[in-house]
């Protein structure tokens, strides 16, 4: 018996199974195998939300909840959040390695050349409502980008692949700003190439009337900071949508117009929305105690920003944002918010309540009031999120494309329906319920 493998016994039939382990896993499929006959169709794993199931091998991001470690590529977030940029990360994330200066160079060239988009497509976001969401407008019109790129269903080919991926990278920032512009009834303002490409999107987004405006140093680098933390997060749902709709060989552009639909939903993109509302709810810091009093008592009240789905420790990006808030805050201005948030943070971390049921901020406790400094609208933040995002989407669709073992995805489920039955004319029928 192999020591790396798992021994089943079906106490249905007394018959022994042997599965082996392999990373930690044992592959669902070895379970069909486990059968009460030749005729039934083996036994399946049942996983709502896949909380215990692997779907795929990637080398993109490692996370340990446990222990509040997050890496891209092996390289820790706190190291590449002080010492890099959101381009050279996003060669990281793409290419597996940090560029050396010619290749950085290259690849920031690449980027810049593809940040306009067709005017078409300006045409096609004006046909939008006044009062459309940025984040509906940015969605639609990442798929509407494959009507202008048809070699982009040719996903087998590095060549092409590489390119739409560039060009999603290059032209997020600008279908973003064009959408924030859209919603606030303002002319588009077109890619600057001379700047950077954090400080080009800033002055798409704000820059009115002046066509020389620039960005404070600061808050373009306080953002580009925030572009490198959400720039992936391994298997989450917005990941996930994209991986299942790549998997039928579709267009990037489509795959991750899927993604950014998921991170539209208020569980997964809109979480920072909801902390800066509790924020205001609570009001002034010497209401902290009775809020944490009514979390506590159970009368439906959250603590909105703190635990999350895979982090059992102090998400490593929320202390990163958290020093990142003090130096906004020195360009902006106070904000009162950041007291109730620092204080909640304290008493929240010491209490034992929170502390048994490993509640620790997370990413969206902070960063909510960086965006709010920044003057951007709340509606606005989920597009900020699917900025950066986009390299860790195009770069998981690609290893997902070019992985042997993958294919269409299609789960399983359980039927709980009605057994068969014979069809009644309508004159016969009695109606249920």
């Amino acid at each position: 018996m192999a020591k790396d493998s798992l021994s089943v016994t079906d106490n249905r039939t007394g018959k022994q199974y042997e599965m082996p382990i392999e990373n930690g896993c044992v592959k669902a499929i070895d379970f069909r195998k486990i059968k009460t006959s030749d005729q039934d169709f083996g036994l399946m794993s049942y996983d709502p939300a896949f909380l215990n199931t692997a779907n795929c091998k990637s080398a993109i991001t490692f996370i340990d909840g446990d222990a509040g470690i997050l890496e891209y590529r092996g390289y820790p977030i706190d190291q590449l959040a002080e010492k890099s940029t959101h381009l050279e990360v996003s060669y990281l994330v793409m290419n597996g390695e940090l560029p050396t200066k010619l290749q950085l160079e290259e690849f920031t060239t690449k980027i810049t050349h593809h940040t306009y988009v067709h005017e078409n497509i300006k045409s096609f976001m004006d046909g939008f409502r006044y009062d459309a969401h940025p984040m509906s407008m940015l969605a639609s019109t990442v798929a509407g980008l494959s009507s202008f790129y048809p070699e982009a269903k040719n996903v087998k080919n590095r060549e092409v692949r590489r390119a739409q991926m560039m060009r999603l990278i290059a032209k997020m920032p600008t279908l973003a700003a064009f959408s924030y512009r859209h919603s606030q009834g303002l002319p588009y303002v077109y890619p600057n190439n001379d700047l950077g490409y954090t400080e080009n999107f800033l002055t798409m987004v704000k820059s009115i009337g002046k066509p020389n405006w620039r960005p404070h140093p600061a808050l373009v680098k306080a953002l580009d900071l925030l572009f490198i933390l959400h720039a992936d997060h391994e298997q989450n749902c917005s990941t996930t949508a994209t991986r299942v709709v790549g998997s039928s060989e579709v267009d990037p552009y489509s795959a991750v117009a899927a993604g950014i639909t998921a991170l539209y939903g208020p569980l997964h993109g809109g979480a920072n929305e909801a902390v800066l509302r509790m924020l205001r709810e609570i009001g002034d810091v010497k209401n902290v105690p009775e809020f944490i009093t009514r979390v506590k008592g159970g009368d439906g009240t959250k603590l909105m920003g703190f635990g999350h789905r895979v982090y059992k420790n102090y998400d490593p990006r929320a202390k990163v944002i958290k020093k990142a808030c003090e130096e906004v805050f020195e360009v902006t201005g106070k904000n009162p918010a950041l007291e109730i948030a620092v204080e909640l943070e304290r008493i929240a971390l010491q209490d034992e309540y929170f502390v048994k049921r490993k509640l620790y901020p997370n990413v969206d406790f902070y960063s909510g009031l960086i965006y709010e400094a920044k003057g951007f609208s709340a509606d606005f933040f989920t597009n900020l999120f699917a900025i950066p995002r986009t390299v860790g989407w195009v770069s998981q669709w690609e290893e997902m494309i070019t992985d042997p073992e993958q294919k269409i995805s299609r789960p399983r489920q359980i039927y709980t329906g009605p057994t068969r039955r014979e069809y009644l004319p309508i004159e016969k029928r009695v109606a249920q319920g």
